[in-house]
């Protein structure tokens, strides 16, 4: 089963503390690579996130959005005064006034901007990341159903194209006996036209050294070797793309040998039909995961 590197996911659940939301999107991407956009106080998860992430899906560039909207009467933070220091320093000033001979009178406003003395006080975070990071898990097993419902429908694509691969070579092959004979008896009647009999063994050696210019055997053997693994690779349970990718190259190359080597225009229509093919069969590869 092949996944595609292209998918959507939104899941979102209500808690006692607000609603979490989170919203992740997926492209091609030759590596595995994220971009994040967090509320602030879900900033140190985003290691975790990574991680989780990581572990269901391999390739592809994905953005994650995490929104969280606190839920009415909940208290999100709380001002606390620092009590020992706000002593501390009420000590000092009544110290200083008696030094100098004065009444003691304590400028509230100048204190509270004293650093520290007014500390801001919040909730426990844990339960809150906790959820955030329980529904990440289920988005992203979401948005890896989402890319596999999709690889399957790449894959029905790409095994239709195989198939007719496999049928142009089949007829290739069928075809080289009867262009073998022709090319042979084409070169016969032009010896035979010339005025100046050939050399003992020449015929033999020219006969020869067609045939070998013509030879694509080898050519449509390795093709349908390829389609064989092509076959096989898409089965694979863990991620291809980069195995198919390297595939589509050698489908590529030899199609361009069995063009370069035709002398009959059915097999040069052949080579085209095959160069198209491939080129829609890469196209999907390009985003398989």
């Amino acid at each position: 089963m092949i996944r595609s590197m292209t998918g959507f996911a939104r899941v979102e659940r209500q808690f006692d503390f607000g609603r979490l939301s989170w919203e992740m999107r997926s492209v091609n991407h030759r590596y595995l690579e994220f971009g994040l956009r967090l509320p602030e106080e879900f900033r140190p998860l985003e290691a975790d996130i990574r991680k989780c992430l990581g572990e269901y899906l391999s390739r592809g560039k994905i953005d994650a959005t995490l929104r969280f909207n606190e839920a009415r009467g909940v208290s999100g933070s709380g001002l606390k005064l620092n009590l020992p220091l706000a002593r501390v320093l009420l000590g000092v000033q009544k110290e200083l006034a008696g030094l100098a001979s004065v009444e003691p009178r304590a400028d509230i406003n100048k204190l509270l901007n004293w650093p520290g003395l007014v500390e801001e006080t919040r909730p426990d975070p844990a339960p809150l990341r906790k959820a955030a990071m329980a529904l990440l898990a289920e988005g992203a097993l979401e948005l890896q159903a989402g890319r596999g419902r999709e690889g399957e429908q790449m894959a029905n694509a790409i095994r239709e194209r195989l198939k007719g691969v496999a049928e142009l070579t089949q007829q290739v092959r069928a075809w080289l006996p009867e262009i073998r004979e022709t090319l042979k008896q084409r070169m016969l009647d032009r010896i035979a036209d010339m005025k100046q009999p050939l050399e003992p063994g020449r015929i033999e050696q020219e006969v020869a050294f067609l045939a070998q210019k013509i030879d694509v055997d080898e050519e449509l053997d390795r093709l349908d070797a390829h389609v064989e693994e092509a076959y096989r690779v898409l089965d694979l349970t863990e991620p291809v793309g980069r195995r198919l990718d390297f595939l589509m190259q050698e489908f590529n190359r030899e199609s361009n040998t069995l063009s370069s080597k035709s002398v009959d225009k059915r097999t040069s229509k052949a080579a085209v039909d095959l160069k198209v093919l491939i080129e829609q069969m890469r196209e999907q590869v390009q985003n398989v995961e």
